[in-house]
Parts: C-alpha cells; structure tokens; sequence
C-alpha cells in the first residue's frame, strides 16, 4: 500500500455519503466492522505516519479523516455500548489502536498500547 491509497482509505473510512459500509457508518449503525476494515484501517494509519513523519503539516481532509477517526469512533463504540451492543471482544482495543495511529500521525512519533 503506498501513500495515495492509505490516505484514500483513511477517508472513505469516514464518508458515508456513497458508502454505507465505511468504519464510522458502521459504528453509528451499531454493527461491527467489516472483516478486514480494522486491519487494513491500522496499515494504513501506519504507512500514512511514515509517508508524513517528518512533514511540517498535514492537509485539512486528511486531518479531519484522522479527528473523525480516533474521537468519533470511540464515541460511536460507547454510545453502542451503552445502547446494549454487543461488540466484538477486541473492538474496543482496535479502536484505542486506531486512536493511537492518528495520534501518532499528528506527533510525528508512533504510539503503541
């Protein structure tokens, strides 16, 4: 995966409006990620940080894709939860992942749990 297509990924990750099977979507709709989107959601987190670690700063859709990524889904997930969801057992963990990447995106050093 290179640069262009994990930042393509990021943001149709978020944007609903053609897709109604993107990360967030499915979040809101209180169901489980697609088999493979939380994966291929964290390589892409990792190949964006290398492509951009050392890069002054970051382009508006993409950051907005990173916000939207690591705070709304964490809401989305305990807003299900509090709902009565019954989420996958490691979904939670995921998304603490997921947090972390975009968080390291924007600090310019790769966090780990």
């Amino acid at each position: 995966m290179n640069y262009e297509i994990a930042r393509k990924l990021l943001i149709d990750q978020t944007n609903s409006l053609d897709n109604p099977d993107t990360l967030l979507s499915r979040l809101q709709q209180g169901k489980p990620p697609v088999p493979g989107q939380v994966t291929s959601t964290l390589l892409a987190l990792k190949v964006v940080f290398e492509a951009l670690k050392t890069a002054p700063n970051l382009d508006r859709e993409l950051a907005f894709a990173l916000y939207q990524l690591a705070v709304k889904a964490q809401r989305f997930f305990a807003a299900g939860r509090k709902a009565g969801v019954d989420w996958p057992p490691l979904l939670n963990e995921d998304l603490v992942r997921i947090s972390l990447g975009a968080e390291s995106i924007f600090s310019g050093t790769w966090q780990t749990l």
